[in-house]
């Protein structure tokens, strides 16, 4: 980002002040990211022959780590506090990439985090309420998330709590009829307050999204009465920029984040076969190594 010149006096300070804040910002976010896809892969090699969603994971990192890092409102000391932004992870399968934020934010610890699918551990494969933790809401049912999140939203609204309700979906999960249900209710009872992000990295766990059923979801986000954004997801300082900039209308919004599945290791991306798999020694190794190499 350039600075602003010719604006000399107090204004340029403020001008400049908030240029630096936002490298600070956009720099401790990258940070966060590269952290949270070490530990994905850490936790999928040692998920064993159990394997885990890593695809589905690493392309979510971004989006995850701009809002546990920056944008949601929440307290780890306090994880009941009411006014709490609220989030549900819609494609519970992503949980890798859900657990690694939580654990950032410091809702969970490093010793928890290192439970992934161990017996007896708190963190299964996809995620169960636990709201100590961070965890708000169980998910792993695809296509319900959005269901949740009206309810949730409602609620608020009722209650007068003034939350942020966001819900992250991926554009295979657009497939389920519930998702447009809910979506036409949420236009109907005027709940500026969700905002639901779209992991649109085009696969789903049989294959390309086009292939599997070809849609325009951003037509029928639209034509749903809903606000349309689209952003890249894996760039930080314009996921940022659109999360701060909020609901521009008394309308719910969907934020279309364009990602890649796999994002950051070259053997996994655009390949499905890492949707859910087994990541070996000499697998992670090299993953770990190309994510040193390309910082």
């Amino acid at each position: 980002m350039s600075h602003r010149t010719g604006y000399p006096g107090r204004w340029g300070n403020v001008i400049i002040h908030t240029i630096h804040s936002e490298e600070v910002i956009f720099k401790k976010i990258e940070e966060m990211a590269y952290r949270m896809r070490k530990k994905t892969l850490y936790l999928a090699n040692r998920a064993g022959s159990k394997g885990a969603h890593v695809g589905s994971a690493l392309s979510i990192i971004e989006i995850m780590a701009v809002l546990y890092g920056e944008i949601l409102k929440i307290d780890p000391k306090n994880p009941l506090w009411s006014e709490r932004d609220r989030f549900i992870l819609s494609k519970g399968h992503g949980s890798l990439g859900y657990y690694t934020a939580l654990c950032e934010a410091g809702f969970l610890s490093e010793e928890e985090l290192g439970t992934f699918e161990e017996n007896g551990g708190i963190l299964p494969g996809q995620p169960v309420m636990n709201m100590e933790k961070g965890i708000e809401f169980s998910s792993g049912s695809l296509g319900h998330g959005l269901s949740l999140g009206v309810g949730v939203a409602l609620a608020c609204k009722k209650n007068h709590i003034k939350s942020n309700i966001y819900v992250l979906m991926g554009d295979g999960e657009c497939n389920e009829g519930a998702v447009w249900e809910a979506a036409m209710a949420a236009k109907q009872f005027h709940l500026s307050s969700i905002t639901v992000i779209i992991d649109a990295n085009e696969m789903q766990s049989d294959g390309s999204c086009a292939a599997i059923m070809c849609v325009n979801y951003g037509s029928l986000w639209e034509s749903s009465g809903w606000q349309v954004c689209h952003v890249n997801g894996h760039d930080i300082c314009s996921l940022y920029k659109v999360f701060k900039k909020g609901a521009q209308e008394e309308r719910p919004r969907v934020i279309i984040a364009k990602t890649i599945k796999g994002k950051g290791v070259s053997f996994m991306e655009h390949n499905n076969a890492w949707h859910h798999n087994r990541l070996s020694d000499k697998e992670y190794h090299r993953a770990i190594e190309e994510l040193d190499l390309s910082r």
